[in-house]
C-alpha cells in the first residue's frame, strides 16, 4: 500500500469511527465486492449477501475496536469470514480446522514417508489441453472440484491464488496459523493438481 493510500485509509477509518455517513457509504462501495467474494466461499449467493449486510451493521460498532494491526480490507474480510463460520455452526455445518488428519486415501500412495512425491503428476501441456480449456470442459471440471474441496481448503486456495491476498492476510481472514495455512494450500493444490493430471490423461472429470 502506498503512503497516499494508507493516509486515505486512515482518514476513512477515522470517518467511520466518528459516524460520518459519507465515510460509511464510501467504505460500503469500496469493500462490499471483496466481502461478498469471501462470504461466497462459505455460503450460497443470497445468504452471502445477507451476511455481508449484517456485517456492515456490526462494523458501525466494531470499528471503534479496530486497532490497525492489519489493513481495513483484511479486517473486514475477517469479520465476514467469522460471521459466515458462525452461521454455518448454527446450522450444524461446522467448518473444520483440524489439520491432524492424514492425506486422503486416493492421494496417500502418491507420497513417501517424508511427504514428498513418490509418483509425481504427469501433466502434459500441449495444444489439446489449450483446446479443452477454451471449450470450457477443463474449466467446468475445475469448478466442480473446487466446490468439492473442504471449506477451509477452498477458501485458502481462492484467497491466496485467485484473489492474490498475502499469506499474512489469509491467515488473518481465516483465523489460522501460518503453518496451518501451508497445510491447507498444500492439500488443496494436491487435489487440483491430480484432477488436472487425470483430466489430461483420460478427458474425464
Amino acid at each position: 500500500m502506498t503512503d497516499s493510500s494508507r493516509e486515505k485509509e486512515i482518514e476513512l477509518i477515522q470517518g467511520l469511527k466518528t459516524g460520518d455517513n459519507d465515510s460509511f457509504q464510501e467504505a460500503v462501495r469500496a469493500y462490499t465486492p471483496g466481502m461478498l467474494a469471501v462470504a461466497r466461499f462459505y455460503l450460497d449467493h443470497s445468504s452471502a449477501e445477507e451476511a455481508v449486510q449484517d456485517c456492515w451493521v456490526k462494523v458501525i460498532d466494531a470499528i471503534h475496536g479496530f486497532e490497525g494491526r492489519s489493513g481495513l480490507k483484511t479486517w473486514l474480510h475477517r469479520v465476514v469470514a467469522n460471521r459466515c463460520k458462525n452461521q454455518l455452526r448454527s446450522a450444524n455445518r461446522e467448518v473444520t480446522t483440524d489439520f491432524s488428519d492424514s492425506l486422503e486415501p486416493e492421494l496417500a500412495h502418491r507420497f513417501n514417508a517424508k511427504g514428498r512425491w513418490e509418483l509425481p503428476p504427469k501433466l502434459q501441456f500441449h495444444e489439446s489441453a489449450d483446446t479443452l480449456m477454451e471449450n470450457g470442459a477443463l474449466s467446468d471440471c475445475l469448478d466442480k472440484h473446487l466446490s468439492a474441496l473442504p471449506e477451509t481448503q477452498r477458501s485458502a486456495l481462492m484467497l491466496y491464488e485467485a484473489h492474490q491476498h498475502k499469506s499474512d492476510d489469509v491467515c488473518n481472514i481465516l483465523d489460522v496459523s501460518a503453518s496451518n495455512l501451508r497445510v491447507l494450500l498444500h492439500r488443496a493444490r494436491q487435489k487440483i493438481f491430480l484432477m488436472v493430471e487425470n483430466f489430461q490423461e483420460t478427458g474425464e472429470c
